[in-house]
């Protein structure tokens, strides 16, 4: 089955507040909980056709809220009242925001993932293997400290945990000195942050709040990571103790009933580490899932495309950020639909294994006023249709996206900038009408919210059909740059600006689907026509003289037929207005 996520992040998601401040406190703008995510809330998910839900920043990590018995971290070291989920304080505990009872905290999250595996959604959560907070807490007990032992004034060694600063190194210390002061932990030495970034003074587009783990492998100097026996899940293995201690995690979690993780800036972490890592928690459970952000444009430890790596080491699937940004330059940088045709055509790992989504946390928001040439809620329907349906691999949604979140909630560390921020107290607004205090009722939302939820609900069930789930790919856009029908403005002499058309074929279903959609937030395509050639038909196997179009976006829609020789010449006629999409199963009749 083809995983279809839904990321959804905690601290947002069940905030039953529905207004707050800019860079209000927890009791001033309200905070998401375990507890928040109840039975009702999960099942509304699947029913949506989700397979998998990402419970996004419930690891431990450094906050300027203190709780009881547990103290809050110097401002210097955290972004936001909240702090980043992504400095992680102690690897074996969850938020404590997150707690309805911060004592129980762990005992509620062991519940939400029982109920999540209830009702048929696996539960992947975050796992940060690059950094960890400048305050990281090692009391856990029976693990060792990364930088137990360490040796302070030794940039790299293969056993340390940490990278460390010398006198060699920019920023004349120590101390070591952040953008919002000095860090007591780090008076008399310092440690390299989490970017890489080598200096005494990391400025405030740095990761600052975070220290770089060190996996045997010095990233100045590009040494390989060590070799390793043939047997990657022997316990016997000598690797270094950055490995033994992140191994001894993972299986934590597992024994948590986890099913999976998303792994942040996974192209950061030496190749060999990954496939060991992967080998032995398939060990623990087989069928774990390993979904890999990773970028091919910066802090790699391999060269060319970390795709292939990544996929070699036993990830099942890499985020897919080409795809992404070429969806948001046709907005932002004047970018045709027929680019797509380089970008599906060229990568056959993303195709199969790519991650596709039009938001994260990470992204702005599609329907934020900033974002996305301020077309967002109008296009939203089709860019997500052709972004999902061209490939086989798992696609994300972002909590919000289904009812079009915009991103204008409180803000703090993280502004406003068309993300809803991770680092501060704040909400959903689009969506709290559906949390409506915890009654997730779809009928208390507006009419667009209402209308683009609705339309999630359709197209993600049939992100399963053999023919989107496993099929081949066939781009039609270069059989209509000729056709004047399809989607053509009057100034122009080529087609295939707005409008992105395809086939997906599963031979042994005997299933083909076409996918179009209107790109354009403007223009009413009302005499659209798809030329599907002759080539095409025989490539899926079509042959008969009568062709059946079945719409399978609407239940209620009667099949179409055409004469087959219609379609090649004519094209099959299907107007749509700005935003929209149509799926339609095509067979011989």
């Amino acid at each position: 089955m083809r995983p279809v996520i839904y990321q959804l992040f905690v601290r947002h998601f069940s905030n039953m507040e529905m207004h707050g401040v800019d860079w209000g406190s927890r009791e001033e703008n309200g905070c998401g909980t375990f507890n928040g995510v109840t039975d009702k809330a999960l099942r509304e998910i699947a029913r949506m056709g989700f397979t998998h839900i990402w419970l996004t920043g419930v690891l431990r990590h450094a906050t300027q809220t203190a709780h009881p018995g547990l103290p809050a971290q110097p401002e210097s070291i955290v972004k936001g009242l909240a702090g980043s989920p992504y400095a992680v304080l102690d690897y074996f505990d969850v938020d404590p925001d997150l707690g309805s009872v911060t004592e129980l905290r762990m005992e509620e999250f062991k519940a939400l993932v029982r109920r999540c595996r209830t009702v048929g959604l696996v539960p992947l959560m975050d796992f940060v293997p690059n950094h960890v907070s400048r305050a990281y807490l090692a009391d856990w007990d029976g693990h060792d400290d990364f930088g137990e032992g360490d040796d302070h004034h030794t940039f790299f060694s293969p056993e340390q945990g940490y990278f460390y600063l010398t006198s060699n190194s920019p920023g004349d210390g120590p101390p070591l000195r952040l953008p919002d002061g000095l860090f007591e932990g780090e008076m008399t030495f310092g440690r390299v942050t989490g970017n890489n970034a080598v200096t005494w003074e990391p400025d405030r587009c740095d990761w600052y709040e975070t220290v770089k783990l060190n996996y045997g492998y010095n990233f100045l100097a590009g040494l390989p990571a060590l070799r390793l026996l043939p047997d990657w899940t022997s316990p016997k293995q000598k690797v270094p103790k950055t490995w033994r201690i992140m191994d001894d995690i993972l299986s934590f979690w597992q024994g948590l009933g986890i099913g999976g993780f998303r792994c942040d800036m996974a192209q950061m972490i030496p190749m060999a580490f990954w496939k060991w890592a992967i080998a032995r928690s398939r060990v623990r459970l087989p069928d774990v899932f390993f979904m890999a952000e990773a970028y091919n444009d910066h802090l790699k430890t391999t060269p060319g495309d970390p795709c292939t790596a990544l996929l070699e080491s036993g990830f099942n699937a890499v985020y897919d950020a080409d795809c992404y940004h070429l969806a948001e330059h046709v907005y932002t940088r004047g970018n045709w639909a027929n680019d797509f045709d380089r970008l599906f055509r060229s990568e056959p790992q993303y195709l199969t294994h790519g991650v596709r989504y039009v938001e994260n946390h990470d992204e702005k928001r599609v329907c934020s006023p900033i974002a996305w040439g301020g077309t967002g809620r109008t296009i939203l329907p089709a860019i997500m249709t052709l972004v999902y349906a061209s490939s086989k691999g798992p696609v994300l949604v972002y909590n919000g996206q289904e009812v079009g979140e915009r991103a204008e909630a409180p803000g703090g560390f993280g502004g406003h900038n068309g993300r809803t921020s991770i680092f501060d107290y704040t909400c959903l607004p689009q969506l709290q009408p559906w949390v409506a205090g915890g009654r997730f009722d779809a009928s208390l939302l507006d009419e667009d919210s209402a209308e683009l939820r609705d339309f999630h609900a359709r197209l993600l069930p049939l992100l399963q059909h053999p023919a989107l789930d496993r099929g081949d790919f066939y781009g039609l856009n270069w059989a209509n740059m000729k056709n004047t029908t399809f989607g053509r403005e009057p100034a122009e002499d080529t087609s295939g600006h707005w409008v992105y058309a395809m086939l997906r074929y599963h031979a042994h279903a005997h299933s083909t689907v076409l996918v179009v959609g209107n790109l354009s937030p403007t223009i009413n395509f009302y005499n659209l026509r798809i030329s599907i050639p002759q080539h095409a038909f025989n490539w899926c196997g079509i042959q008969t003289a009568k062709v059946r179009a079945r719409n399978l976006m609407k239940k209620d829609g009667k099949d179409r037929f055409f004469d087959r020789s219609e379609l090649m010449e004519r094209g099959l006629p299907y107007p749509l207005k700005p935003g929209e999409v149509g799926v339609l199963e095509l067979s011989g009749a």
